[in-house]
């Protein structure tokens, strides 16, 4: 069972199918896609592959991407035609799918985005984290479907969690997941109380 996380942006498509077939993967041999969330740099190049791989979202995200609801999905932004894409099954929190030698465990984490989700492989401690944390406990953006609130409830969960490799959706890989993760809700709530602060809250 061969599962691509996040597909990029479709001008990077040459470059996706080229990083695949270095590692032995054809994109015709892909069994299903996981979006981590509505924003066209994850899933723009979904447009080359929908046709014979399903596409798998949190619902919030799903609705955001096939009705085009581009204020979130920054397709204009980047370039990228809003219409044509389309999610075949919406994935809820805790879901788990069972692909033999990798279990998937899905976790809804909104806060950058409503639809935003990590994937986590419990018996390796691998979380595939999208754009909800980075290396060195950088933070993503609040979009506009997102919230502070929901951000640091999102972290604190994962905070709570054994995980020994964060694979995030840009930037480096880390092994020193905990001290990523505390380092992003603190970020995360200083970048709080600065918003609150401008907006007279």
């Amino acid at each position: 069972m061969k599962v691509l996380i996040d597909s990029g942006i479709s001008q990077h498509f040459n470059f996706l199918t080229k990083d695949l077939k270095d590692i032995g993967v054809d994109t015709r041999s892909l069994n299903m896609i996981i979006n981590t969330h509505e924003h066209v740099d994850h899933f723009g190049a979904n447009r080359y592959l929908q046709e014979r791989v399903p596409i798998l979202a949190h619902r919030y995200a799903a609705t955001k991407i096939v009705s085009a609801d581009d204020e979130v999905m920054l397709c204009r932004a980047h370039g990228e035609d809003p219409t044509g894409y389309q999610v075949n099954m919406w994935l809820e929190n805790l879901n788990v799918l069972d692909l033999g030698d990798w279990f998937l465990k899905v976790l809804h984490t909104p806060g950058h985005t409503s639809g935003s989700l990590c994937i986590y492989e419990p018996r390796r401690k691998v979380l595939i984290s999208g754009d909800t944390v980075f290396a060195r406990g950088t933070i993503s953006d609040i979009s506009s479907s997102g919230s502070y609130g929901e951000y640091i409830n999102s972290l604190a969960r994962l905070n709570t969690m054994k995980i020994d490799l964060l694979l995030p959706g840009h930037g480096a890989i880390s092994e020193d997941v905990e001290e990523d993760i505390e380092k992003a809700i603190g970020n995360a709530r200083m970048k709080h109380q600065l918003f609150l602060n401008y907006n007279g809250g």
